[in-house]
């Protein structure tokens, strides 16, 4: 089983915080999908023939696609590939794009699951983000989804802004648990480098985020979704029972998946690819019948440190029984002994043979794996084929 994203290079408008490759300008939108087709057509044979499980329309904001340019990239992704019945498909939306008639094309597509860009339920928050909708909007969007027979939705909400008080945290998060979303999507701030958001900090326009903020937000996100009988699937993600995103969850059990649009990256088990980040660029390379993408094969560290950094931001965590299965003995050895300090301390905990992040052990996950990789150098002694 494999998965394939699709991404869709362009918005309204522009995010503060959003470091994500899109365009503003829907100038080239006519010709992308006529290359994006090709794309899909001379990349078939990249899953190896792999029955496709999931889809995802990521973005950019894929909601600005219309019905005949949805229906054509849908039909050509039945025709190219191996389509699983009962495939999710994913398409994120801003809220401001949902209609009535914009919900039936999706229906109509095979879309069954949304992901809506909320980011929060008050107006000031939404304002300094530079959103281009408003909060009105975003509930509305909710309820005409769920009248129209789409229950599976996710949304996304942000969380340790300058602008967001735990009060208002707290009630982003009960508006949600309150509109029966199953799942939600949390996301602590970034500031990202060449963003409008770190330009306005470094110019004293804005103010910069508080890591203690941050911390005690997504500490308090966990008890309530917990209360409320979401499971913390992964780092960010909450989800009722059955209603994890199937999607997400093949990223992190390191699936194959095939990445279609600028910008989208692709990778195969032994291999990752990416297309490059220029909608011009991309298009005029594919009307030319070349594959605008570069390549890396991953070496045997890189293998291993990204199963270290994925599986423990899973609840399930890192499975020392994988790391001796496929890297060997010795390199099970290691992360145990790399791994006391923090079981000493109680940010990790060894249960069935896993290494899990504890409440406190996910406020320091990237930091963790960080401490747990493996050098190129000192690989091989411990790596087994």
């Amino acid at each position: 089983m494999a998965g394939i994203y699709i991404h869709i290079p362009y918005c309204k408008q522009a995010c503060y915080y959003c470091n994500f490759h899109f365009s503003t300008s829907l100038k080239t939108k006519n010709d992308f999908v006529p290359a994006l087709l090709k794309e899909m057509k001379m990349r078939q044979r990249y899953l190896e023939g792999e029955t496709i499980e999931t889809i995802y329309f990521g973005g950019g904001t894929p909601s600005l696609l219309t019905h005949p340019e949805l229906t054509r990239i849908v039909s050509q992704l039945n025709e190219d590939f191996p389509i699983a019945p009962d495939a999710e498909i994913t398409l994120e939306a801003n809220p401001d794009d949902v209609s009535s008639s914009l919900i039936g094309s999706w229906k109509n597509a095979g879309i069954n699951r949304l992901s809506l860009g909320v980011q929060s339920f008050f107006e000031e928050d939404l304002k300094w983000m530079n959103r281009a909708h408003n909060a009105e909007q975003a509930r509305l969007a909710i309820n005409m989804l769920q009248e129209a027979g789409i229950e599976n939705i996710s949304i996304d909400l942000i969380y340790g802004s300058p602008t967001l008080d735990d009060a208002h945290w707290k009630e982003n998060v009960a508006q949600a648990f309150g509109l029966h979303i199953p799942h939600l999507s949390c996301y602590a701030l970034t500031v990202e480098p060449k963003t409008a958001l770190q330009k306005m900090i470094a110019t004293k326009k804005t103010a910069d985020v508080i890591p203690e903020d941050q911390a005690r937000q997504f500490l308090l996100l966990m008890d309530w979704a917990a209360k409320a009988g979401y499971e913390h699937y992964e780092i960010s993600n909450f989800a009722l029972p059955g209603k994890r995103s199937r999607h997400n969850t093949s990223y992190w059990q390191g699936k194959k998946y095939l990445g279609l649009g600028p910008s989208a990256h692709s990778f195969d088990g032994r291999s990752r690819q990416w297309n490059i980040a220029n909608n011009i660029k991309y298009i005029k390379s594919l009307e030319a019948s070349e594959l605008p993408y570069e390549k890396e094969l991953l070496t045997r560290a890189q293998r291993l440190n990204e199963y270290i950094m994925t599986s423990l931001r899973t609840s399930e965590g890192l499975s020392l029984l994988i790391v001796e299965n496929e890297f060997g003995v010795a390199a099970r050895g290691k992360i145990e002994s790399n791994s006391t300090s923090f079981l000493e301390r109680s940010l990790l905990k060894n249960e069935n043979a896993g290494l899990i992040l504890t409440k406190e052990g996910k406020l320091f996950a990237d930091a963790i794996a960080a401490d747990l990789f493996f050098g190129e150098e000192d690989l091989p002694v411990y790596f087994r084929e």
